[in-house]
């Protein structure tokens, strides 16, 4: 169920001081069906929020009313029909109307009528402070704020007046509003009989609203109205208080008031997203996601480039060994390689006389030193399939090396029977294939 607080301010900002705190409220609450569940006059804040809590409400839509000689109306003739250009356009079409310069005023676009738009124009400093009033109640969100005077019920009549102890709110049938005290209120009856210069009328229908006190208060007034024969005059005795008056006139779309929450004071449509007490979560969530999301990516860009890199060294090592394979590449270098040790387990390595000549030749042509290298003798067995060569060198070491250059090749290959000698080292060295 939906309830609707409206509230109104005892008296200005500026008669309580720059503290909000010491401001004092009329109020009503509204149910779904427009009943009144609530109200009171004079009330603090925090009496107000604390009706609220006591009957567990949340949420409750907010309607301030702020007072009505804050907020000046002005009527602005645009023809554009595009709502971009109206609000570029309104500045210009109310400021001959304004008393101060139109930059320092918010303004407030509303109803179109006969005359032109409807603008609420109000100080951006008054509006400012009174957001601030309105704005971070407990139990409440604000809607919408109005000049209190704009939510009389005005339908089917010219003027409408709300009486108070020493104040007075007016309106008009063409939307116009206007608060002043009570005292001026007699002197503003004579204009009211006055037509405009383009009507001619027999009569203007003017309602007075007061309680019985307030209207005893004011007995010569209700003379003053009752003697024009030109005012067709009716009054209302209230019952309820004038801002329960105004919050059933509003339920009941009895008047067209302007929001001054537009623009910068604008407020989120009336509601409070679910998600707002989560927001700090959220951001925390979405900031690590981002991380985690930026860092899996750098993992993955620096392993890819690793990956390549150990390609590269892979098929460096392979076309050393087979310079005139070009078919082969990084994809299928690892089936061929594993095709070859297949076939070499199978059949063995080349074993013959050219073969192991051939082997033994390749790593004598690199070995370094390799004039300080002799054979005496090479002998090979067919049988056996065995290369076995006498060598004499300067050392030990490139007797080593030769031996196993060959064993990187595959092949089997022995040192045996090593004598050294002054002038440097003998032995048998016997290849075989693997």
């Amino acid at each position: 169920m939906t309830y609707r607080l409206y509230v109104q301010p005892e008296q200005s900002r500026e008669d309580t001081g720059p503290d909000p705190a010491g401001l004092a409220f009329n109020w009503v609450l509204l149910d779904a069906g427009g009943d009144v569940q609530a109200h009171g006059e004079a009330d603090s804040r925090e009496t107000i929020e604390q009706t609220l809590a006591q009957n567990a409400l949340e949420h409750v839509a907010l309607y301030a009313l702020v007072p009505g000689d804050e907020v000046i109306f002005c009527l602005a003739d645009i023809p554009a029909k595009q709502a971009r250009f109206i609000r570029q356009a309104l500045p210009f079409a109310v400021e001959e109307q304004l008393a101060q310069e139109v930059e320092s005023m918010h303004l407030a676009l509303g109803s179109k009528g006969e005359t032109g738009y409807r603008v609420a124009a109000v100080d951006r400093r008054t509006m400012a402070g009174w957001t601030a009033v309105f704005s971070n109640w407990e139990h409440v969100r604000l809607v919408a704020m109005y000049a209190d005077a704009s939510l009389l019920p005005v339908q089917g009549r010219e003027w409408v007046i709300c009486l108070g102890a020493e104040t007075a709110l007016v309106s008009s049938g063409r939307g116009e509003w206007l608060r002043m005290a009570a005292a001026n209120l007699e002197m503003f009856m004579h204009t009211l009989a006055m037509p405009q210069e383009d009507e001619v009328k027999a009569e203007v229908r003017v309602a007075l609203y007061g309680t019985e006190d307030v209207l005893n208060q004011h007995v010569a007034l209700e003379g003053v109205l009752a003697s024009d024969s030109t005012l067709n005059y009716s009054q209302e005795t209230l019952e309820v208080s004038p801002v329960e008056l105004l919050a059933h006139a509003h339920y009941q779309h009895l008047c067209d008031p302007i929001n001054l929450c537009e623009g910068e004071f604008a407020v989120n449509g009336g509601r409070r997203s679910a998600l707002r007490p989560w927001r700090p979560l959220i951001a925390v969530a979405c900031t690590w996601f981002v991380l985690q999301v930026a860092l899996e990516i750098g993992t993955g860009i620096y392993q890819q480039q690793q990956a390549e890199r150990l390609e590269d060294q892979a098929m460096a090592v392979y076309q050393e060994f087979f310079p005139s394979d070009r078919r082969t590449h990084a994809g299928n270098v690892r089936r061929v390689v594993g095709g070859q040790l297949r076939q070499l387990d199978a059949t063995g390595q080349s074993a013959d006389f050219l073969s192991l000549i051939k082997y033994a030749g390749q790593q004598y042509a690199s070995l370094p030193g390799k004039e300080r290298v002799s054979f005496n003798s090479i002998n090979y067995t067919q049988s056996r399939g065995e290369l076995v060569m006498d060598l004499r060198a300067d050392n030990f070491d490139k007797l080593s090396a030769l031996r196993n250059g060959l064993v990187q090749k595959g092949l089997e290959a022995d040192i045996g029977s090593v004598v050294n000698e002054p002038s440097g080292a003998r032995g048998r060295l016997t290849v075989s294939g693997g």
